[in-house]
């Protein structure tokens, strides 16, 4: 997910490119998120800051790559808040090690 570092605010369609979901699916996710709640622009148009998208895209992994649901993302995300070190599952992190030794290995072969 690359977000621009030329901009403060971002509009909802600039946003739905941006995470790779529909706008109707981040009106939903504002629904039941209240973490997520945009500001309005003069013009009455959701305005998102960088902290805003970064957000959706921990929305957006939770649901489509982890596959919780909606109240598992909302605990998941309220621990990630607070810091909890429990927040990232141990799976998740074996798994990185995992990866990076494997990457490892194809070098000093």
């Amino acid at each position: 997910m690359y977000i621009p570092d030329d901009k403060r605010y971002f509009r909802i369609g600039e946003v739905s490119r941006i995470i790779g979901v529909k706008p109707y699916v981040l009106r939903y996710w504002e629904l039941e998120f209240p973490t997520l709640r945009p500001k309005r622009a003069d013009s009455r148009q959701r305005v998102y800051k960088r902290e805003d998208i970064e957000t959706l895209g921990a929305i957006k992994k939770l649901l489509y790559e982890e596959r919780l649901t909606i109240a598992g993302a909302k605990n998941r995300l309220k621990a990630m808040k607070k810091g909890d070190a429990t927040a990232v599952p141990q799976a998740d992190i074996l798994a990185e090690i995992k990866e990076e030794l494997h990457q490892i290995l194809k070098i000093l072969e």
